[in-house]
């Protein structure tokens, strides 16, 4: 229509650090993207990520409640057509395959300047594949090279079990875990179970480190 305003980028940015939101708004005040939310963990996310429906999400991949990974995983479950740039503080290899598989486009390091992360989200929205330059090759080759039987860091683990683990490595009680899942004590309890029993783990140190070395929390 003659005279109508051009489509805004409806972005939701998600990061636990309110200096770094304050950071990304400003670099996303421009006249062709609008942030629509800003959330501080993994669970407001996948939340706000329904209710708003954004174009872009814009998230780090450790949040407490839920990490980003994990919450990416629930957002492609839902079938959002909304597309994902990992901002992170790693730049282990490992972090971005797994950022790239639960559905992340891009993956930009939080060390990258403004014009970087201006490039991947333009790239992302012309439907390309981003990642930070000096990871780009090493990446690239983890995504082409065949690895059978791998379905992540934590295989062997539920959606449930990561969610759970990632609580008690975060130091809450099963009473608290419960409130924040909406599932019973007894449910937490049997998961706290069956996580130890397949992890082998029977202290909250030994699955904080397992859950550290894997990616589960940062």
């Amino acid at each position: 229509m003659k005279g109508s305003k051009p489509m805004r980028t409806r972005i939701l940015i998600a990061d636990d650090h309110s200096v770094v939101l304050q950071g990304l708004q400003r670099i996303l005040n421009r006249p062709e993207f609008e942030v629509v939310g800003a959330v501080q963990d993994g669970r407001a996310l996948v939340e706000s990520a329904f209710e708003l429906k954004p174009d872009l999400i814009i998230a780090d991949i450790g949040m407490p409640l839920l990490n980003g990974v994990e919450a990416m995983k629930q957002i492609e479950k839902r079938k959002l057509r909304v597309k994902i740039i990992c901002l992170s503080m790693h730049p282990e290899v490992a972090y971005a395959v797994e950022a790239i598989k639960a559905g992340a486009r891009g993956y930009v390091l939080k060390t990258s300047d403004d014009a970087e992360l201006l490039t991947a989200i333009r790239k992302v929205l012309a439907g390309e594949l981003h990642i930070t330059p000096s990871m780009e090759e090493v990446v690239q080759n983890h995504l082409r090279a065949p690895r059978a039987g791998s379905n992540g860091p934590v295989p062997a683990l539920t959606e449930r079990q990561r969610e759970v683990l990632q609580l008690l490595v975060e130091g809450k009680q099963s009473k608290e875990i419960a409130a924040v899942l909406d599932v019973s004590v007894r449910t937490v309890e049997f998961h706290k179970y069956r996580l130890m029993e397949t992890l082998g783990i029977r202290t909250v140190a030994g699955l904080a480190a397992y859950a550290t070395r894997n990616g589960i929390v940062s």
